[in-house]
């Protein structure tokens, strides 16, 4: 039983954390159709950034507490910062180029991303567990779990409700679900769409950064934090389908409760089962679970 709760427990938390990233990752193809692999570098931007600046408010003499709110804080600046130049310098001028290029081009990107922080903040590895401590632990059926693992499953739910909302709610969803289906369209009725690629594509960095930013306080911070996690967002998105929040939602808990049973049973095959379920998903559905239905051509 207890060996079960903690796979259990171990697949959410790994769950969740890719489910935030692979969002972000899932809502730019959808909205842009950019596969961007820089992605990844936002991601260890965010972890950095995080990891970072709490460590430095603890040598001020900040309370562990103030570690949540700069977890946040960096990751708007990510995605304010790196999210707006990259899509106002460069892939702006990308949009009508082959599919191939502007994949080589975020490509490029990711490596520029994963250069600049080691020029930025060295190749020694970062530790910011000051927000994990401050929460401590609690015992769950018979195992003790750190709480901080456990906001996780909370915030990657507060995410999936926010992004549900705003895109079916709101008047900004509405005018994202025009673009998806029509960009032709969206713009013959008069909808900016450079404008609603330039804060969909900072909403996505913002996204990516915030997983890395909230994952800082678990993990060691080094140079190539961001190489593994990409490889795993496309199995995500392409699992649950490019362009899908649900999908993405659907195939992280895939991704995590296959790796948490890899992980505990048979550690050998720990990557083997994720990419061997990717792989029987394309074979019986190529454009993934839960992919968006596209619009029609006459």
């Amino acid at each position: 039983m207890q060996t079960t709760l903690t796979i259990l427990l171990d697949g959410l938390s790994y769950a969740s954390y890719l489910f935030i990233v692979s969002v972000g990752l899932t809502i730019v193809f959808g909205v842009m159709k950019i596969l961007n692999v820089a992605h990844g570098g936002f991601y260890a931007w965010g972890a950095y950034s995080a990891a970072y600046t709490i460590g430095l408010a603890a040598e001020l003499g900040f309370p562990d507490w103030f570690g949540f709110v700069l977890i946040i804080l960096s990751s708007v600046f990510v995605g304010l910062v790196l999210g707006l130049v990259i899509e106002r310098v460069i892939l702006r001028k990308l949009y009508e180029h082959e599919e191939v290029i502007v994949i080589l081009a975020t490509f490029g990107l990711f490596l520029v991303l994963e250069d600049l922080i080691i020029l930025v903040f060295g190749v020694n590895p970062y530790f910011a567990f000051q927000p994990m401590v401050v929460l401590g632990s609690v015992e769950l059926g018979g195992i003790f779990r750190d709480v901080y693992s456990l906001t996780l499953l909370g915030l990657a739910a507060f995410v999936a409700l926010a992004c549900w909302y705003a895109l079916t709610q709101t008047r900004w969803g509405k005018i994202l679900t025009t673009v998806i289906y029509d960009r032709e369209i969206s713009l013959a009725i008069g909808i900016n769409v450079n404008a609603v690629f330039v804060w969909t594509f900072v909403a996505g960095a913002t996204l990516g950064a915030l997983g890395g930013a909230y994952i800082a306080p678990t993990v060691s911070v080094a140079p190539g934090i961001g190489i593994d996690v990409i490889v795993l967002s496309f199995a995500v998105v392409v699992i649950g389908g490019m362009g899908s929040i649900p999908g993405a939602l659907i195939g992280a808990l895939m991704v995590g409760i296959l790796r948490a049973v890899a992980v505990h049973k048979f550690p050998e095959f720990e990557l083997f089962v994720i990419f061997a379920v990717m792989a029987a998903v394309l074979m019986v559905r190529p454009e993934g679970l839960f992919a968006p239905a596209k619009a029609r051509k006459i």
